[in-house]
């Protein structure tokens, strides 16, 4: 845990520093276009932060507690995505703040990377345990493609109001984005379940060889 703490430094220090040139972007001027590109690099981000630590999200976790192979697992991979998305949240509410979103845009912004980023970690860590990491790459970017395409869609039916400000529209968001991010959610759990009992399952099988 120490170890994928310290690495995440690095990324959150880079999220932060290169939100500040975004200071120079002109106020007021927020575009469907801008959100979408600086949505997928808060994606990027997060991939990138996964792809480091889910390594690190092995057994070796909370060794002193008297759990099973399985339940470390479990709470090492929940680790790395809590890690994941703390870090990504921090760099969102920095960049839009730096990018001078409208309130409501600034929580649409920070709503879709948190979501977007717990589920491309998760989905990361489990297709590791499962497939390896060449896997675990390509399922953190399709899901992360999906979930930013659903987020550009709507903005394309629906656009941004008149100030850069989010426009909510219930029935929209139900059609072009939810589905989308439940199948995502879906997904992630499913393969972090099933990759993390793999995992667990080769862990005791090894232990009960030796």
């Amino acid at each position: 845990m120490e170890r994928a703490i310290l690495a995440a430094g690095p990324y959150l220090v880079a999220g932060l520093g290169l939100s500040l040139p975004l200071l120079l972007v002109p106020g007021g001027g927020a575009t469907s276009t801008i959100v979408v590109v600086h949505l997928t690099a808060l994606v990027l981000l997060g991939i990138a932060l996964a792809h480091r630590l889910a390594p690190m999200a092995d057994s070796g976790w909370f060794v002193e507690q008297k759990w099973s192979p399985f339940w470390r697992l479990v709470a090492s991979g929940v680790g790395v995505v809590i890690i994941v998305t703390g870090v990504v949240a921090l760099v969102t509410l920095a960049s839009s703040a730096a990018l001078r979103y409208p309130p409501s845009l600034q929580f649409l912004q920070l709503i879709s990377a948190l979501d977007i980023a717990w589920a491309t970690a998760a989905i990361m860590v489990g297709a590791l345990r499962w497939w390896g990491r060449g896997v675990s790459l390509a399922a953190g970017v399709v899901v992360g493609v999906v979930c930013v395409w659903a987020i550009w869609n709507y903005l394309r039916v629906v656009g941004l109001g008149p100030n850069g400000e989010w426009i909510v529209d219930a029935g929209r968001l139900m059609r072009l984005v939810i589905p989308f991010d439940m199948i995502a959610a879906a997904v992630a759990v499913t393969v972090f379940a099933i990759g993390t009992r793999r995992r667990a399952q080769a862990i005791e099988q090894s232990r009960a060889q030796s």
